[in-house]
């Protein structure tokens, strides 16, 4: 660690914003009482939880009472889909559940599990070459008993942008309640919950220079969740345990700081996303493919999948090289099987073993850039090489 790194893996996590870290101290050395307890301490730690909440609400244009802090963007998509379809079906409303084959593992193996374990209905739709649903193939596959659609607004491996607003309206045509995990997307838009049709979306903090280990989930007023957690009534009843109120408070300032700063900093990601995109394109011509939609992606993420290449040699050269970049979900790191996305993607084998994401950050430069241009394609070069000889 003590080289010289670019670090050009901002989808996985980010560092903390300074402000952030000035923000949370005092929780920890000043306002550290239980914000659950009657007394002076933790009447100031419950003031700073209710502030940080009504923070997030008023940059979605939502209620306070429809943000729930959770402990991850995962525990986020576990208890919206679990919340839902086990309340849905206490009420007797319905038990079937749409998603993607591109979905977070969170939502995938949450769906998954709903299915083998809990015997709710489950559709997976497919996605085009770009990593796109299809409206009319949504549409069609909404059934009388249809409680949920889950489809992410953003995806982390290939970083192609779904159109969250019309899968929204297609939703409440027929009564359905729509789930997007905006993971990756909350801090690269404006987000408005009073216009958007989306019932329940699903933040994490340390994708946007926040803090690790606390998620948010936003509640449509009225939804009725079930939690998968019991034993307290912290959140309204929807996620026991007591509050993490630095966290919270770090959560609510970075996603401030995100917001205000995104008319400077989405120029600076689309310039050097592109350019990523252009000059590997050009420098391994035939070997190289971007993956995901060309135009409608995350404006700071560039990916790849390289012909012949394994990802996990390729992310530990880069790593020697100084390069910090990722291959996908960074919860599948060193997972030697093909990537699942690359596989819906129509890519064979020989390709989704190879995947490989460059995500930009504020920090970085276009010298950061050229630099891991350079790096990877000596480190291919190389690979290459190694293989001749085995």
């Amino acid at each position: 660690m003590n080289q010289q790194r670019i670090y050009l893996d901002h989808a996985a996590t980010t560092p903390v914003h300074p402000d952030v870290v000035a923000a949370m101290l005092p929780l920890w050395t000043e306002y550290y009482g239980n914000p659950s307890s009657a007394h002076a301490q933790g009447r100031a730690a419950a003031n700073a939880l209710d502030q940080a909440r009504a923070t997030v609400a008023q940059l979605l244009n939502a209620s306070p009472d429809e943000i729930v802090f959770t402990g991850s963007g995962s525990e986020s998509d576990n208890l919206a889909l679990r919340g839902i379809m086990w309340a849905a079906r206490s009420a007797g409303r319905g038990d079937h559940l749409i998603t993607t084959a591109i979905e977070h593992k969170a939502v995938l193996d949450t769906a998954r599990q709903l299915r083998d374990l809990f015997g709710f209905a489950l559709t997976v739709l497919p996605v085009d070459a770009w990593g796109r649903i299809d409206l009319q193939e949504l549409e069609d596959a909404i059934r009388p008993n249809t409680v949920l659609i889950s489809v992410m607004a953003a995806n982390n491996e290939i970083g192609t942008l779904q159109p969250v607003n019309a899968i929204g309206q297609i939703a409440r045509r027929h009564g359905v309640l729509f789930h997007s995990d905006a993971v990756q997307a909350i801090a690269q838009q404006s987000w408005d919950m009073q216009q958007q049709p989306i019932d329940l979306l699903s933040i994490a903090p340390h994708k946007f220079y926040g803090p690790k280990g606390i998620g948010i989930l936003y509640v449509r007023d009225g939804i009725k969740l079930i939690p998968a957690l019991t034993g307290g009534a912290q959140e309204n009843g929807r996620r026991p345990g007591t509050s993490n109120v630095a966290f919270a408070v770090g959560a609510a300032k970075a996603l401030q700081i995100a917001q205000h700063d995104l008319p400077q900093l989405g120029p600076h990601y689309q310039a050097l996303r592109d350019r990523l995109i252009g000059r590997l394109s050009d420098a391994f011509d035939g070997v190289c493919r971007l993956t995901g939609h060309p135009t409608e992606r995350l404006l700071n993420h560039a990916s790849f999948a390289l012909r012949g290449v394994n990802a996990n040699d390729l992310l530990m050269h880069l790593d020697v090289g100084g390069i910090s970049a990722g291959s996908g979900s960074a919860c599948a790191t060193g997972d030697p099987r093909p990537s699942d996305v690359l596989l819906a993607l129509g890519l064979d084998e020989e390709w989704a073993k190879g995947g490989l994401r460059f995500t930009v950050g504020r920090d970085n430069t276009m010298t950061d850039v050229d630099q891991a241009i350079g790096t990877l394609h000596k480190t291919v070069r190389n690979l290459n090489r190694l293989a001749l000889y085995n």
